[in-house]
């Protein structure tokens, strides 16, 4: 099984770029995708089938041209998940999660911290997303959460640890969190494999930032410990250019 995480900043600009192309050659099973701003009214939706993902499900945000989620599938889900149920989350368009018989896929994109008003949403969105899953789990154990965390976990995560000590995306508030949110049961399926440096998934548009990989690993595929024998591989896919980030793949036996 094949699992593919994108933040494609606009599902319709990464269309626009072949991203449909570019996924076929890929073939991965199953595809996260996130921060896809548009509404599914939005896009031929024919598009993905003929792709070879008959069953697609979208989560947009409420507001139009912003965030919002979805997953591809080449196989039909036992169960699919619109949101968390938590209101200012769900308006947001942040969470979508497929189960499959032996496990589960949720596609989430964790807001950003921009400025201090964003910044505290964004702390609350992670302090409740915490606990709504501490009781997921109890349901579903074998999770695997893919997506944008927009936060660098480690130094080795982000090209220049020092200078960006104070930056959103590294707070010493939001890596303590995504360290316990790690070890309350996940595995970072990246650093399972590769522990080397200088390997990030988004770089800003500015300073020609990727030319020079001044980048920021800040997209996951975070898998539950029950699923640690499953684990086969994780990679960063850099070369796709569909978006300022790049795609992450995980692959399970």
């Amino acid at each position: 099984m094949k699992i593919i995480s994108y933040n494609v900043n606009g599902i319709r600009a990464a269309l626009r770029k072949g991203f449909l192309d570019w996924v076929q050659q890929v073939d991965p099973d199953v595809v996260c995708l996130q921060e896809i701003k548009a509404q599914p009214e939005q896009l031929n939706l024919e598009d993905f089938e003929e792709a070879g993902y008959p069953y697609h499900y979208w989560y947009p945000a409420q507001k139009k041209g912003y965030s919002g989620v979805a997953i591809l599938s080449k196989t039909k889900p036992e169960n699919v998940e619109f949101g968390t149920g938590i209101d200012y989350m769900d308006f947001e368009g942040r969470n979508i999660r497929v189960d499959f018989e032996e496990f589960s896929v949720m596609s989430l994109y964790l807001p950003s911290g921009t400025n201090i008003n964003r910044l505290e949403h964004k702390l609350q969105y992670m302090d409740d997303f915490q606990r709504y899953i501490d009781n997921l789990k109890l349901e579903v154990p074998n999770l695997v959460i893919c997506g944008d965390y927009n936060i660098c976990h480690q130094p080795i995560d982000i090209h220049d640890p020092v200078r960006l000590k104070n930056v959103s995306g590294f707070l010493p508030v939001e890596r303590e969190w995504l360290d316990r949110f790690i070890k309350s049961g996940f595995i970072d399926s990246f650093r399972y494999f590769n522990e080397e440096a200088d390997q990030y998934s988004w770089w800003s548009y500015r300073a020609n930032a990727r030319a020079n990989n001044k980048g920021w690993r800040i997209d996951y595929n975070l898998v539950a410990e029950p699923l640690q024998d499953k684990l086969k591989r994780a990679v960063i896919l850099p070369e796709a250019y569909h978006s300022d980030h790049c795609p992450v793949l995980l692959e399970l036996r």
